[in-house]
């Protein structure tokens, strides 16, 4: 597997455009980004450049500020601010590029990488011990590897009536997928939902979607017997994971990008100034939180059974996932004048918050216990990429353009 890098496909990606939509950005902002971001050389945000560490960068900080990096790299990430391209698994962290790369978690160093592995923009599908992965080739292959050597493990192929399959979900038995359906002209205006075998790589069911469904911005999870995922077309789907049949199918208002919660029996899913949890087994509304006059919600998450959710008025909410009963609100974020985050992490009793916007964003910490605001870490750079977070219990990863950062959890 070579270690060079390589030209980034050119390919347009839908699921950007409507990132940089989302976070206001205009095409003069966009242009000014794609010319050269620029780089800080030290600074408030912690050393860049991947230099080793100092006494001073590993000690723990004073009352109020981030800590510094354990390790800053430069990486080939092409993000497009969605969660599930940052991962880390197996002693690696691995952001979507490439070539896809994993770093050594705790001393930043490449150990292996993979020209061509994944395709931009399409997640980054951990499950059963395996990083499963849509070939950055476009050739129809969906493939499994071993997150700590980049070994293959596992590899499928749809059929050749099928184009550009990507990995949505993955459970103990299944890797479900979406992919386009080739007309004989080569065009494609529909699409399929499929199931393959996670041991054989054979194909168990696959159900048609309904035309104008897109295979683009497609968010999916597994519970159960249940498979729900959400779609550009505001579509709340959830289908039985052995047949593959469909059990019920909703819209939704803005859905912030498609991203949700499942907690047990339910999807939680945010809806503009609602967020609204629904019975998986019948789409039955369950409950719902409303947030103040002209607030929306955000992404949610739900970690170690606690739901963590900001909105658009910089309020961060805990709830309990069942019930909707909210646990507290904290208003730290607004105090602060301070971006709200939308991806979560925890580590013990931090809860991390990944941002959109970069000038009063970053990763901020917080207490889970009670929504304070312990710090916020920007690396400086002014790059107009969204942030990501991802944590392997011992470490905080940052990953905000092509740097991407370690911190100590």
């Amino acid at each position: 597997m070579s270690k060079k890098n390589s030209a980034s496909n050119d390919r347009a990606s839908r699921r950007k455009v409507l990132r940089l939509a989302g976070g206001g950005l205009t095409l003069a902002v966009l242009g000014a980004g794609s010319t050269g971001c620029r780089e800080n050389d030290g600074g408030d945000g912690g050393a860049l450049g991947g230099a080793a560490p100092s006494k001073e960068a590993t000690a723990t900080p004073g009352d109020g500020q981030p800590p510094k990096p354990l390790w800053t790299k430069s990486t080939s990430a092409e993000t497009y601010g969605d969660n599930d391209e940052l991962v880390a698994a197996g002693g690696m962290v691995i952001a979507s590029g490439n070539p896809l790369a994993a770093l050594d978690a705790a001393t930043g160093e490449e150990q292996w990488s993979l020209r061509d592995g994944a395709v931009p923009g399409a997640p980054l599908l951990l499950g059963n011990g395996t990083l499963y992965l849509a070939s950055g080739e476009y050739d129809g292959t969906v493939a499994g590897y071993e997150p700590a050597t980049g070994k293959e493990t596992w590899r499928s192929h749809l059929g050749k009536e099928y184009r550009q399959p990507s990995p949505v979900a993955v459970d103990g038995k299944q890797v479900y997928v979406i992919a386009e359906i080739l007309e004989d002209d080569g065009s494609s205006h529909t699409n399929v939902i499929a199931a393959l075998n996670s041991g054989t790589g054979k194909l168990v069911w696959k159900e048609q979607r309904d035309l104008g469904t897109e295979e683009n911005g497609v968010h999916a999870a597994v519970r159960d017997r249940y498979l729900v995922y959400t779609d550009f077309k505001k579509n709340l789907t959830v289908r039985d994971t052995a047949t593959g049949k469909q059990i019920w199918t909703r819209k939704t208002a803005k859905t912030s990008y498609g991203v949700f919660a499942v907690h047990q029996d339910l999807v939680i899913v945010p809806q503009g100034q609602k967020l609204q949890a629904f019975h998986l087994s019948d789409g039955a509304e369950k409950w719902a939180l409303q947030a103040e006059d002209f607030d929306t919600f955000r992404e949610p998450a739900v970690l170690e059974d606690v739901l963590y959710v900001a909105d658009s008025g910089r309020t961060l909410w805990a709830v309990e996932p069942q019930t909707g009963r909210t646990i507290w609100q904290s208003k730290d974020l607004a105090d602060a004048n301070a971006y709200a985050p939308r991806q979560f992490v925890k580590v013990g009793s931090t809860l991390y918050g990944a941002t959109e916007l970069d000038d009063r964003g970053g990763i901020h910490a917080f207490d889970a216990g009670t929504g304070a605001l312990r710090w916020t870490f920007n690396d400086k750079s002014g790059d107009y990429h969204a942030w990501l977070v991802a944590t392997d219990g011992t470490h905080v990863f940052a990953l905000h353009g092509k740097k991407l950062h370690a911190l100590s959890a």
